[in-house]
Formats: C-alpha cells, structure tokens, sequence
C-alpha cells in the first residue's frame, strides 16, 4: 500500500516538470517565431543592433582653408602638432602585438626631461602614477613639433607614443593680427562633435567660406574592430575649407611691425595705428595697431582694430581735404594774405599752435606752418560750412567706409554748432578713423578718383581651384578733379620741404603729406594737456609725382623726452616702412644733388654678377666695399640680390645664388630684410618670429633647399643699454 502511494508521488511529480518544460519549449518557440517575424527583441531592431556593434566609422579629417598674402604666403594655416603620451599599463597596446608599455621609467624620465624642458623628477613622478593606464605631460607635451617628435622618436623609448591632431597655426607670430584674428577649436556639448570656429578678424568674418566638414569612411568589423575581408565601404569625401588671399603684402606687412615695435619699445605709447594702401587700387598692403597679440596665443589686451574702431579728432591731417574742397570750389588763393594767430567764430577764440602766430602771412604758408586761423578762415569765410560739409561727404569722411572688415564704426561730424562747424576744417570737434583718412587721401594721391578700401583679393575652392569670391578695384568716388589733387600734392610735397613735415623728407624719395597732432578729450571736459598727450599722426604719400603708396601712421601718447617732439615717433615707423616698401616694390630714388644729399658718395651702385664664376664675382663685390653671400654648390652666378642698378650702402650683402643646388645660409646676425633676399631667390617659405636680427633658424647653414622648403628664424634685437629717463615738461606743438 505503502508503495502504492509513493509510486503515484513520483508520477504526479513527473507530470508537473513534464508541463514546465512543455511551456517553457513552447515559450521559447513562439518567441523565436515572434523575432523571427519581427526582428526585434524588447523594442530594439536587431539589424540595427548588429549593424551598430560590427559597423565601424573612422573620420576623414579635412583641413579649414588657409588664409594666404597676395604672393601666396600662408598666415593662417592647419598644422599637424603632437601630444606625448605614456603607456603604463603593459596590457595597453596601441600597435597589435607590439608591447607599449614603459619598462624603466627612471631611464626615460632621464631621456625625455631635456626635450619636454621638463623637470627630470617631475617626469618621473608622471610616469610612475599608481593605477592609471596612460599619462599625459601637460602644456609640456602638447603642440610639439614634428621635428621634435622625430627627435623623442631616435630615442626608442618604449611606451612613449604620440596623438597627432590639427592645429590652426600663425607662422608670423604677432603679424596684422587684428585683420587676420583667430580661430579655436569648439566642442559642441550635446554632439560632442569639435570643430575650428574663427573667432575674430578675418578667420570671424569669412569663417563660412574658410569651415571644413570633416569625411569619414564606414565599414564592416569583426568584435575587435578590425575590417572584415571583402566588406563593403561606405565613403563621405572631407569637404576643405575655401583659401583666402589677402591684399597683405608679407613684407610690407613685416616692416611696419618692426617698425611700430621698435617704436613701442623706445617710446611706450598708449596706441599706435598704421596703415599702407595702394592709391591706385584701394588694396591695403599693411594694416597693424598697438597693442597687438600673438594669435597662436591670443594674449589680447584690445580686441578691437582701431584703425577701423577708434574715431577721434584727427588734428591737422584733416586739412589736406579742407584745402582740397578750397582749390576745387575756385575760392583758395596761396598768395593772398591773412593775419595769423587768433581767429574769433560763434563767440569762441581759434588759435594757431604757436598762440601768438606769425604775422601777416600767405594761405600757401599757412598751410606750410599748419595756421588753425588759416584753415578755419577758409573753411568759414571763402568755402562756406555748408559748402564744405558738402565735400566732407564726397571724401567719404561722413560715413564708414564699407571695407571688407567686421567691427568698422561710425564716426562723428559735428555741426550743429559754428565753432564746432569751423573746428572741423582743421581737425577739432569731429572725428574720423585712420581708413576713412586714407580712403579719403587715395582721392589726392589717384588724380581726383577716391579708391574703396578692402583687405581680401579672393576666396578660391583648393578641392576645384574655382574662384567663389574675387575683389575687384572700386571707385568711391571722385570728390574733386585731378588738376585739384595735383595742386594739393604740390602744396603737400612743400609741407614735406619747407614746412611742418620735415621730419619726413626722406632721401631718395620725394614724400607729400601733412602732420596732425591730435587733441585727446579729457574725462573731466575740455582737453588733455601736457608733453605727449595727444595723437601725433602723418598722412602721406610717394612718390611725389606718381604716388603708389599712401601711409597713415598715429602715435597716440607716447613718452617723450625733453629733446623729443612729437613727430619722431611717427617718423621712425612711417620713414622706416615707407622707403623700405618703395626700394621692395623696386621704385628706384631719384637723383640727388651732393649738397642735397649727404650720403650720396657713400652708397654703392650694384653690378650685375649674373654669369661670372664665383671667385670673380666675389672679388667685384669686394672691391666696392659690399659683402658677398653664395647660395649653392655650383660654380657660376645665375641671379642675385640686390638687381643690377640698385644702390645700397657699404657693408650690406648681395645674395649670389648659383647654378646647382641651392643651400641654407647661416643667418646668425642677419636682418629680415636680408633673409628675404635669400626667399626672393630660392622660393623657400619664410616666418619668423621676435623682431630685430636672427639668432635661430629652423634648416641648418649648408641644407640643400627644396621645392616647399619652411624656414623659420627666431628674431631678437640687439642689445641697447637703457636710457635714464628725463621729467617731461609741457610743450605745445601744431596741431
């Protein structure tokens, strides 16, 4: 009976697991019919899951356009740099196979400490971290270059690897950085994706056309990542950025940045503004302001291009168009006399800058001596306010200009009342910017037709070599005749001689402009008084009788000492950049008397070496006291530097360049404008950096140059003992 029972236990036990397995098999099978059918599991696609975990995507990087001179050479460009790492974990890999791990950290530590400019322990220390897998050097091992990752790649350390990434980069340093600006890399927070953004400056403004898309390719992957054999590819190309060309021109660029750096050393001013355009087109060839940055470091005091964004009271450079609008409406007589000295309108008192004048003199030396009176007579008494608001207008002087740059502002011209009407004339109560100054001057210096200001010659696809953007010259209009323009260039060319702007008279080269010295308003009301505070500025232009450069240079509060005026400042950037652009651009000076020209016997006419051997032309070079330097490995000349006819003083070089290979000189000592010389010739990419003369250059004296050769030479300036510095006492100088 006993067994019975226990025999119908065992069936019923039996029967009850029978049926679990039963629904769980049949549980299994109608879930695998429902995913058979739908292909989803919990909602999810299972294609798509797969196609998720085995599809692997790898990006395409594209490069963002690269902004270039008008000759080609590159400002602003995307640059490989490296980050340095160090694998710690021996089980982290970056090659298959290959062990990455660091073995002795003490002996790298000792290796890499010099190159990184690291601290030996402190590298140490990073490499022997407790539980990290992978270390980084901090600022130390980010953006190196390539030539120093080959140099850490000799040294065979084991475990030292390199990330490589893209970075915008400034060959030249500080260099119209307010023009060209700067771009940075932005991650987007919900994408994560980054890409460069420009930020400033040009790189802000055409940021559209300079913006690449990266590409990427997708394939088929095993679980590890690597591609299945045979597995078809999914390929998005990179779309590059458009190239940008500038109506920059490198070397003029580059003397007036030396120039204005020299200035700030030796003088410490609140602002410098400088400006160098072509009259005959409107292109500006050097754009540059103090202070300035660095934009591969963006140390930026001003953010602010204040030869477009600061209007102020220009002083006397605005009587260049006063006494255009005189000549043009028939009303100016230089002959006619006036008394000088103090001139009464809408109840105020005008007076000349010397207070007390000169008499009864001329309006031709009124104009000569900057006479307030004489301009403010002319303005109120000959042309009418009315009559000359009316050119104030035809010169563009009421108005921004509408250059190709972000950030140009509104000026102010004030006329509501007569004092103020009348101060206009000579440079007080209303303001302008320095461009709207040189778009206004292009006027003078282009026989009566005004030329538009602008910055960028061409936007051109690299991927289609199709120009998208192309800037062509444009008139702004023609605000008086060329017979005017010619009498003011005369009487500007005087100022130069004769008058106001000696200081500007330089030899070779017949300069026409006019002086300005700025009155800066005071927070408290009224003027800025004292030695120093104003805005010394000079507009001019050469040469003379076919000006192809206008040069606008302000020098707002400088430091000057007891024995210096106003103008040396301004004249030590604008002398410097305006004769050493005309020599760049091959306008030979002209002829000069001995008694006019005291230098005349000691500069030397170069010869034309160009087919001589070596040995032969060295000796010429000699014998006239000039030095003499061979580019290359052959034995006869085939060009040189300076051309055949140029003069240069004693002890300046000439390039030889021969008819074999060309090869690096050591530049130790040598001036910018040297180095150019040497790139004229062989086409190699020069940048720099510092100023004053080279005491680092980046290929070896003696390297063979190639085809796309970069040379980079560090600059510093010579050694010049500090001047004790001297009370200032107030002067008063034209204004």
């Amino acid at each position: 009976m006993k067994m019975k029972v226990k025999n119908n236990n065992i069936n019923r036990g039996a029967a009850f697991i029978s049926i679990i397995f039963a629904l769980l098999f049949f549980t299994l099978i109608a879930r695998f019919v429902f995913i058979q059918g739908t292909g989803r599991v919990d909602g999810v696609v299972l294609a798509a899951l797969a196609e998720e975990k085995y599809t692997k995507q790898r990006t395409i990087e594209a490069h963002r356009g690269t902004i270039f001179d008008r000759n080609g050479n590159p400002i602003a460009e995307d640059t490989s740099t490296y980050t340095v790492v160090a694998i710690l974990d021996k089980d982290l890999t970056v090659d298959e196979g290959a062990p990455q791990h660091v073995v002795d950290p003490e002996d790298t530590a000792r290796k890499l400490a010099p190159l990184l400019k690291m601290d030996e322990d402190e590298v140490y220390e990073t490499l022997t971290k407790p539980e990290r897998k992978q270390v980084e050097f901090g600022t130390y091992g980010r953006d190196i270059s390539t030539t120093l990752k080959q140099e850490i790649e000799s040294l065979e350390l084991p475990g030292i690897a390199f990330r490589r990434e893209l970075k915008r980069y400034y060959p030249n340093g500080t260099f119209a950085s307010h023009v060209v600006g700067y771009a940075q890399k932005v991650t987007d927070k919900e994408t994560k994706v980054t890409e460069t953004v420009g930020k400033l400056g040009i790189e802000q403004s055409l940021d559209k056309y300079l913006q690449e898309k990266a590409g990427y390719m997708k394939f088929q992957s095993d679980r590890k990542g690597y591609k299945l054999p045979d597995a078809k590819e999914q390929i998005v190309a990179p779309d590059n950025g458009s190239n940008v060309y500038l109506t920059i021109d490198q070397t003029i660029q580059t003397f007036l940045e030396d120039a204005m750096n020299t200035a700030v050393k030796e003088y410490e001013p609140e602002k410098i503004m400088g400006v160098v355009a072509n009259p005959k087109t409107g292109e500006i060839l050097a754009m540059a302001t103090r202070p300035s940055f660095d934009p591969n470091v963006r140390d930026i005091e001003n953010y602010l291009n204040d030869v477009i964004a600061y209007p102020f009271e220009p002083g006397s450079t605005m009587k260049i168009f006063t006494l255009a609008a005189a000549i043009e409406e028939g009303v100016y007589n230089g002959n006619a006399p006036f008394a000088s000295g103090s001139y009464t309108a809408g109840g105020e008192t005008i007076r000349d800058h010397n207070k007390v004048g000169w008499g009864t003199i001329t309006y031709d030396e009124g104009v000569l001596k900057s006479s307030n009176v004489a301009f403010a007579k002319m303005a109120n008494e000959q042309l009418g306010t009315d009559t000359f608001l009316e050119y104030l207008g035809r010169f563009g002087l009421d108005r921004p200009t509408g250059i190709d740059l972000e950030g140009e502002v509104e000026n102010t011209i004030n006329f509501k009342w007569e004092i103020d009407r009348v101060s206009t004339a000579f440079g007080q109560a209303s303001s302008v910017t320095p461009i709207q100054q040189i778009q206004a001057a292009t006027a003078i210096a282009n026989g009566g037709k005004m030329m538009k200001p602008y910055v960028v010659d061409k936007v051109v696809d690299p991927d289609t070599d199709k120009t998208v953007v192309d800037h062509k010259p444009q008139v702004a209009g023609e605000p008086v005749s060329a017979d005017t323009a010619q009498q003011v260039l005369n009487l500007l060319r005087q100022v130069v001689t004769d008058g106001t702007g000696k200081a500007y008279d330089l030899e070779g080269y017949q300069v026409a402009g006019k002086t300005g010295t700025a009155q800066i308003p005071s927070p408290k009301g009224g003027y800025l008084t004292g030695r120093g505070e104003y805005v010394y500025s000079f507009l001019g232009m050469a040469p003379f009788d076919d000006p192809k450069l206008v040069i606008y240079v302000g020098v707002q509060k400088p430091k000057l000492k007891d024995t210096d005026s106003g103008s040396e400042p301004v004249a030590l950037i604008f002398n410097h950049v305006m004769k050493n652009s005309l020599q760049y651009l091959n306008i030979q000076p002209i002829e000069q008397s001995p008694e006019n020209n005291i230098n005349a016997d000691k500069e030397v006419e170069v010869d034309s070496y160009v087919g001589r051997s070596i040995e032969e032309a060295k000796a010429s070079i000699e014998k006239v006291k000039l030095k003499a330097t061979v580019i290359g490995n052959g034995k006869n000349i085939i060009a040189q530097s300076p051309s055949q006819g140029e003069k240069i003083l004693p002890n300046e070089q000439v390039i030889l360049l021969t008819d074999e290979e060309a090869t690096v000189p050591d530049l130790t000592g040598w001036s910018v404008r040297d180095v150019m010389k040497v790139a004229d010739l062989t086409n190699i990419q020069v940048s720099y950096s510092g100023n004053g003369y080279v005491v680092q250059q980046s290929l070896a004296a003696g390297a063979i140059i190639k085809d796309g050769s970069k040379l980079t030479v560090n600059l510093e300036p010579p050694y010049r003992p500090k001047e004790e510095t001297v009370e200032e006492e107030n002067s008063e100088e034209e204004q």
